[in-house]
C-alpha cells in the first residue's frame, strides 16, 4: 500500500456473491451491476474506467448538497469539501466520514496512486493525492459518472 498522509489504507472488498446486502456491505455479481447501471456507469464503477477530464456533470457543481456513491448511494463527500483542483474532474478535500471510503493501491499505468473505492459496494470512484488544500492535504480526484448529488441532505 501507499504511504500518504491523512489516507487509511483498506484491503480490496471480498469478491462479489449473491446480490442483496452483507452485514452492511452491498454485494451483487456482475451481471447484477449491469442489470443496475449503464454501460458507461458500469465501466467506471466496476472496472475502474475514468471519464474524460473536463466532460463531467458535476465538475462546476456549486449547489450545497452530498455526493453520493451512483451505485449503491453511499454518502461520500458534502459539497462543502469540494473546491476547483483544475484537475479536470471534481475534488474534495475530505470525505463525509472516515469509514465512507476504502482505498487499494493502484499501479496501474506505470505509476503508483491511492484508488479510491465506495466502502459500502466496492465501487471504484476515482483516486487521493497528497496535494490537496489544507486542512486536509489530501486531494479526492473523482469522476462525475461515480456520483449522484442529492441537495435534500446539503
Amino acid at each position: 500500500m501507499t504511504d500518504l498522509p491523512n489516507v487509511p489504507q483498506t484491503p480490496a472488498a471480498p469478491e462479489a456473491g449473491t446480490g442483496g446486502q452483507t452485514d452492511g456491505k452491498v454485494v451483487r455479481t456482475d451481471e447484477e451491476w449491469r442489470a443496475i447501471l449503464d454501460p458507461t456507469r458500469f465501466a467506471i464503477l466496476r472496472r475502474a474506467a475514468t471519464e474524460r477530464p473536463f466532460t463531467g456533470a458535476y465538475l462546476y457543481n456549486k449547489e450545497t448538497g452530498t455526493y453520493r456513491c451512483a451505485a449503491c448511494g453511499n454518502p461520500l463527500f458534502a459539497s462543502e469539501t469540494k473546491y476547483d483542483s483544475g484537475s479536470g474532474w471534481p475534488s474534495f478535500w475530505q470525505p463525509v466520514s472516515p469509514d465512507a471510503l476504502a482505498f487499494v493501491e493502484d499501479t496501474s499505468h506505470g505509476m503508483v496512486r491511492t484508488e479510491v473505492r465506495c466502502a459500502r459496494c466496492d465501487s471504484h470512484l476515482g483516486h487521493v493525492f497528497p496535494d490537496g488544500p489544507a486542512p486536509t492535504g489530501d486531494r479526492y480526484c473523482m469522476n462525475s459518472l461515480a456520483l449522484d448529488f442529492d441537495t435534500t441532505t446539503g
